[in-house]
């Protein structure tokens, strides 16, 4: 194969979203200083070096893990535990379909989350809200957390106690 051919097929890449624009202009760099030429009878390095499936499934593990993470802003800043992880689901789902599962799980928290807190603050008249809404509250630093760390394993997990809204 030569540089030429490797060249399209590394533009391939990147248009594909296969490869991220870093690792496109590294690998072209690598190719046009002469350091990654094929020799003959060797694997092309091109399909030694990237593999579409396994770098889009690491990235749809990153993302779902900074998916699930990102709940946890609405700590910091209220209103972005709720917009940030809709954000990260709404952009990334047709660029990673994995996303769309853990999209919808944590949405689906974020929901019955806020419909919990409601029912707590109205419990809280008869003292019986005050330690659920403590219950709530490490159930909602907790479960962000458990969910994170199954997208960064590969699996989609369904937080307890969500009710399914989003299908």
């Amino acid at each position: 194969m030569n540089i030429a051919d490797e060249l399209q097929k590394l533009q391939q890449l990147h248009q594909s979203g296969a490869i991220s624009d870093n690792e496109f202009a590294l690998a072209k760099a690598k190719l046009l200083n002469g350091s990654t030429v094929a020799q003959p009878g060797a694997a092309a390095p091109l399909e030694a070096s990237w593999d579409g499936p396994e770098t889009q499934e690491q990235q749809t593990r990153q993302w779902a893990c900074l998916l699930h993470l990102s709940i946890g802003a609405g700590f910091a800043v209220p209103i972005a535990g709720l917009a940030v992880p809709i954000a990260i689901w709404q952009l990334k789902k047709s660029e990673l379909p994995g996303i769309d599962a853990h999209g919808k799980n944590a949405v689906n928290w974020i929901i019955s989350k806020l419909i919990y807190f409601v029912i707590c603050l109205v419990l809280c008249f008869v003292f019986i809200g005050i330690p659920l809404l403590i219950a709530l509250g490490v159930v909602a630093v907790i479960f962000p957390m458990v969910a994170a760390i199954k997208a960064n394993n590969g699996e989609v997990w369904k937080y307890p106690m969500a009710i399914t809204f989003v299908k």
